[in-house]
C-alpha cells in the first residue's frame, strides 16, 4: 500500500469518519463522560481515577483538547467530531514509542476489545516489530476473565465466549494476563484500547491506546502521564480496511516498513 502523505491521511481520515464528523452522536459521548465523572467504573478502562475528575466539564474540556469534540457544553445533541489532525498527531507519537521499542528489541504485548475493527490494525504492527526483532508476547493458554476467555489470534489478545470474540471495555483480561506472566514476563510496552490499555497503563507498564470520542479515559490517562500515547479515532468503522492507510503510515513514520 503506498504511504499517504499527512495531509492525504487526513482527508483518508474524514472521508472515511475515522475522524472528522464521526458516526458517535453527541448525546451519548456527554452520557460517557457524565458516567465517568460519576464514578462508574465501567468507563475508568482499567485506571484509578481517584475523586479527581467529579465534574463533566472537566472531562469534557480534556475531550475537546486532546480529542478535538466540540467544546461548547450547550452543544447537548447532535453531531460530534474528532479533529483529524490530533489523530495524525496521535499516530506520530505512537510512531516514536515504536522506533524506541524496535531499537531495544522490547517485549511487547497486543490487545483488543474491538476484534471486529482493529485485530488487523494490532496484528500489522506486532509483525512489523517482530521483524525487527522484538518479542511479540505469547499469552499463556486457559486464561479466564469475566465468565469467558482470553486467547489470542495473529498475536493480538481478544476475549472470547460463546465461540464468538466480544468487544469488551473490562480491564479484567488484561489483569489476568498480566497476573498470568508475572514480573519475569512482564511486557515492555502494551499496545491497545479500551480496558486492557488502560490496566496496563495502571499497573506500570507503557501503554498505547487507541480510543473513540465517547471513551474519554484514555484521553485522562495520557493526560495525567498513566497512558504513554492516547490516539483519537473512530473505532469502528464501515469497513476494517478504511484502517489500513492509518497503519500503514504509522509503520512508516516508525521507519518500520
Amino acid at each position: 500500500m503506498p504511504i499517504l502523505s499527512r495531509p492525504a491521511l487526513v482527508e483518508h481520515l474524514v472521508r472515511t469518519r475515522i475522524a472528522g464528523d464521526v458516526a458517535t452522536p453527541r448525546d451519548n459521548n456527554l452520557s460517557h463522560y457524565r458516567k465517568l465523572a460519576n464514578g462508574d467504573r465501567h468507563y475508568w478502562f482499567g485506571l484509578e481515577l481517584g475523586d479527581r475528575w467529579t465534574d463533566e466539564q472537566d472531562v469534557l474540556a480534556v475531550m475537546a483538547e486532546r480529542c478535538g469534540v466540540i467544546d461548547d457544553p450547550a452543544h447537548r445533541v447532535g453531531q460530534d467530531t474528532i479533529d483529524p489532525e490530533l489523530t495524525v498527531d496521535g499516530l506520530d507519537r505512537m510512531a516514536a514509542r515504536l522506533r524506541k521499542a524496535a531499537a531495544g528489541r522490547e517485549r511487547v504485548l497486543f490487545a483488543t476489545g474491538h476484534p471486529g475493527a482493529l485485530i488487523d490494525v494490532h496484528s500489522r504492527i506486532a509483525a512489523a516489530l517482530r521483524a525487527q526483532g522484538c518479542d511479540i508476547v505469547r499469552i499463556p493458554g486457559g486464561l479466564v476473565a469475566d465468565e469467558g476467555y482470553v486467547v489470542q489470534f495473529a498475536d493480538v489478545a481478544v476475549f472470547e465466549r460463546g465461540a464468538s470474540l466480544w468487544h469488551t471495555h473490562s480491564p479484567e483480561p488484561m489483569n489476568a494476563i498480566l497476573d498470568a506472566l508475572g514480573e519475569d514476563g512482564r511486557p515492555d510496552l502494551v499496545i491497545a484500547d479500551h480496558g486492557w490499555a488502560g490496566r496496563a497503563g495502571q499497573r506500570g507498564v507503557d501503554s498505547v491506546g487507541y480510543a473513540d470520542c465517547n471513551d474519554p479515559a484514555l484521553f485522562i490517562g495520557e493526560a495525567e502521564g498513566t497512558m504513554q500515547v492516547t490516539i483519537p479515532l473512530d473505532d469502528h468503522v464501515l469497513d476494517p480496511r478504511f484502517y489500513e492507510p492509518l497503519t500503514a503510515y504509522t509503520l512508516a513514520a516508525a521507519n518500520l516498513t
